[in-house]
């Protein structure tokens, strides 16, 4: 730990360093800036660089002793720029974009050489120019040509020419529209006099827009019907590495708890509700569900994440049936966009090692393909509460994905991908030796699991003018999980197929579209527990279609409807209605209700209980369904509010989001009954979930953002004791987030969880010693990082999860008898470990 604080003061000595340089650079446009940035930013010694167009001052900071002046105006010429000391060569000025070329004695600019717009006055004060474009397979910027720009609730627009070029009357609305065919509408604020460029994302299903401008501007939609949190590459950096289940910490929306003293896995909730109600998917495909419904997420390094959407409460009947508190979507890092090469490394005062890596190439004109590999280790053994077993398993995992990537210019896209993972997790007692034979002397739990999978998607364009697509995905996985829990054991074997078909067209020009299409899903899982096996094959064919009405960006509806025949649970119809109403530009009301059903995975999802001696009772009512129970279904009806405003003289956002899930049937996990025992049965009775949560964003000054959340869960069960609060949930959640930029490369991130007292199981019938209070204390856990950032090319970070050291002092249940009846490492409501320092670093190469 000494060499980590030596080298966070020589990131602090670096930072004294820093120095900065004003100079007068010419140029006109977003590709100007972006061409400008990029030249200064390879000079050495230089961290940052951003020009401005309005003034054409490059500002940069770099490092004494490395930064060279000089060079940094040769580079800025070899690109094409004049600066106030160095003259760019003729030829490469001629071969600039026409939008480009500023010097007076050619046109002065792109905007003023277009006959489609020579009787306009294109002072900037009046007019919006611009030029929009799309990145193709091949990593090339080239125009869009036909796109349609206007301001939102105008009906007059303007179309871009062959440059992708557009020029349009500002007006008192500051929201653009860009509705190009084969893409996704979308809604940017627009902020200042300048120019812009709109980089947008060609994909089949809904995408995003990327704006760079020459001036500060910002992104908002209000286009999309289900509220959907985007979470940033950005984002998840600010966790300290590791895997998606450990990346919650600064997402108000999604909690994470541990499930075992023993293994250590993380779990997820929603809306008050586990992980296995949340549907997870990958590329929008079936991800983490059956043997992996709790520890799925875990299977996936944060570093190879380009983004994450999440959604409370249900979401589109496309995405099948089986989303009842939300839904995450993951998308990695793609074969066409980011890094050449990225690199991260990690450290951390537990001893855990990690190492990842992206790659991707470019093959020929139409394929591209991308590489994602991740390793880590932790085997240093850890007893800080000194109980005889280890605050953390010792574990060893090894994944990899490759994925390819088709692109032609008759519009058909095509991604194909495999993936294998490996990993094995060893805890328990500290003396315990995995490769002992007699497990009867040494409580200790080993869980081996192998997954390995593949993926293909396809779509094509077949009508622009009608929008019309299809959209086919496909995946097959297979897992295999081997594990051991002091004499018990439990084994899993896994094989899942998936296929979806999706199509979509215009019903006609005035705001009616529909999509439709068919599903099959099937399911082969064989598990046994100790002497009992549990079989089950299940195949479900669907069909689906989802209308949509848009009026005017105002007003959108989505009713969604399915119909799926399961082999065990027969026909069932699955309804979702999703409606979005947005008076003006900075107010926004979105209401949902729709139903969701899963099979209960009666083991797999209630893993942690296999770290104590509870005996698993599965009370099974129906020898022709999986574990003989019925299938979960809830309702979920939910709404929220978000209103974007000024305060002090800055954008604040805040967000009201209510949820009500009504349970008609589910898989009770009663562990109230005997302390012995874990009972899994249907619902007889009442079993709801009731959420609030408010959010409020604000930055206070330019380098300062915050974020402030607040939740309230209301989750009961009838359970054999009567209607009962879920155990081990806090009903009330209090969270911070404070992100500063000090400038020169340098940021800070802090923060804050609080959770309110909770519900533990009964224990009155254990021997005195052995029973635990009725509620546990509230506690907080509080984490910062400090980054520092080269060029954009290198980041060295360094941070603390739980800063204060918070943690249970006996998270065991008779931890000296491990083999006696009243041993029950499963009641787990606050951190074990304890503090936790880390470091690490990234490195990118780009083409």
């Amino acid at each position: 730990m000494n060499k980590l604080l030596i080298v966070f003061f020589m990131m602090m000595g670096h930072f004294l360093n820093a120095q900065q340089l004003e100079i007068k650079v010419y140029g006109n446009c977003g590709m100007c800036q972006e061409r400008i940035e990029t030249a200064a930013k390879s000079t050495i010694g230089v961290e940052k660089a951003h020009w401005d167009s309005d003034t054409k001052i490059l500002s940069v900071q770099y490092q004494m002793g490395l930064f060279n002046e000089q060079e940094l105006h040769q580079n800025l010429a070899k690109v094409g720029h004049d600066t106030d000391k160095v003259k760019a060569q003729d030829e490469v000025y001629n071969g600039l974009h026409s939008c480009c070329q500023y010097r007076e004695h050619e046109n002065e600019s792109v905007f003023e050489d277009h006959a489609d717009h020579e009787n306009h006055d294109h002072e900037s004060n009046e007019y919006l120019n611009g030029i929009i474009a799309e990145i193709n397979a091949q990593g090339e910027e080239i125009p869009l040509i036909g796109a349609t720009v206007q301001w939102l609730g105008d009906q007059d627009g303007e179309i871009t020419d062959l440059e992708g070029y557009f020029s349009i009357k500002r007006a008192k609305n500051t929201e653009l529209v860009v509705t190009y065919v084969g893409y996704a509408n979308d809604t940017i604020l627009i902020e200042g006099n300048s120019d812009v460029k709109i980089i947008m994302e060609n994909n089949v299903q809904l995408d995003g827009v990327e704006v760079s401008a020459n001036v500060s501007s910002s992104q908002i939609s209000y286009i999309e019907t289900i509220k959907v949190t985007k979470v940033s590459e950005k984002e998840l950096m600010k966790a300290a590495c590791c895997n998606l289940s450990e990346s919650f910490e600064t997402i108000p929306s999604v909690d994470v708890s541990t499930t075992d003293a023993v293994t250590g896995k993380r779990r997820i909730e929603m809306l008050g509700l586990a992980g296995p109600y949340v549907q997870i998917t990958m590329e929008n495909m079936p991800f983490a569900r059956g043997l992996s419904s709790v520890n799925g997420l875990s299977y996936i390094p944060g570093p190879w994440v380009q983004g994450m959407m999440i959604n409370q409460g249900s979401g589109s009947v496309v995405n099948g049936y089986e989303s009842i508190s939300g839904q995450i979507n993951i998308e990695l890092k793609k074969p066409d966009e980011k890094d050449q090469y990225f690199f991260n490394l990690f450290a951390n005062e537990g001893g855990r090692y990690e190492f990842n890596a992206t790659s991707r190439a470019k093959v020929n004109d139409n394929w591209s393909t991308a590489l994602l590999v991740h390793g880590s280790t932790l085997q240093k053994n850890h007893d800080r509460n000194e109980d005889g077993f280890l605050d953390m398993p010792k574990n060893k995992t090894l994944s990899a994905v490759n994925r390819w990537k088709y692109y032609s210019d008759s519009g058909v896209m095509g991604q194909i991908g495999i993936s294998a993972y490996t990993d094995n997790a060893v805890g328990g007692q500290v003396d315990f030796n995995p490769n002992s034979s007699d497990r009867s002397k040494i409580w200790g739990a080993d869980l081996d699991t192998k997954r390995f999978g593949i993926w293909a998607k396809r779509g094509q364009v077949f009508d622009n003018e009608n929008h019309k697509s299809l959209g086919l995905q496909f995946a097959a996985n297979y897992q295999k999980q081997d594990s051991y829990f002091g004499v018990r054991n439990y084994d899993g074997t896994e094989k899942s197929l998936y296929f979806n078909a999706i199509y979509q067209t215009d019903i006609n020009q005035n705001g009616h579209s529909i999509k439709y299409g068919a599903s099959y899903n099937y399911d082969n899982i064989d598990e046994k527990l100790v002497d009992d096996s549990y079989i089950r094959n299940e195949s479900v064919v669907g069909a689906f279609t989802e209308y949509t009405y848009a009026k005017d960006d105002i007003f959108t509806l989505v009713a969604g409807l399915r119909y799926d025949y399961h082999n065990d649970y027969k026909s069932f119809v699955t309804p979702r209605l999703h409606i979005r109403f947005a008076p003006n530009e900075s107010f926004v009301i979105r209401a949902n209700a729709g139903i969701g059903r899963r099979t209960p995975n009666a083991i797999a999802d209630n893993l942690g209980y296999l770290a104590s001696n509870r005996i698993f009772i599965i009370k099974s009512e129906n020898e022709n369904t999986p574990y003989g129970l019925k299938q979960e279904i809830a309702t979920d009806i939910g709404g929220s509010i978000t209103k974007s405003f000024s305060l002090f003289g800055n954008e604040a956002v805040i967000s009201v989001e209510a949820h009500r899930i009504n349970f008609t049937n589910q898989a009770v996990v009663d562990v109230d009954v005997s302390p012995q025992s874990v009972i899994i049965s249907n619902l007889n009775g009442k079993s709801y979930a009731n959420s609030f949560q408010t959010l409020f964003e604000f930055r206070p000054i330019s380098r300062l953002a915050t974020r402030l959340a607040y939740r309230y869960n209301d989750v009961k069960t009838a359970y054999q004791d009567g209607l009962l609060q879920k155990p081990l949930n806090s009903a009330h959640r209090a969270f911070a987030n404070f992100e500063i930029d000090f400038g020169k490369s340098w940021s800070f991130d802090y923060t804050f969880n609080w959770q309110s007292d909770q519900r533990l199981p009964i224990t009155g019938s254990n021997p005195e010693e052995f029973r635990l209070s009725e509620r546990t204390n509230s506690f907080f856990v509080s984490n910062f990082q400090i980054t520092k950032s080269w060029n954009q090319v290198f980041d060295l970070y360094f941070g603390a999860e739980n800063i204060f050291d918070q943690r249970l002092e006996n998270p065991i249940v008779d931890a000296a008898h491990p083999f006696s009846p009243y041993f029950d490492a499963s009641m787990v409501w606050g951190p074990i470990f304890g503090r936790n320092i880390y470091l690490g670093l990234r490195y990118r190469i780009s083409n």
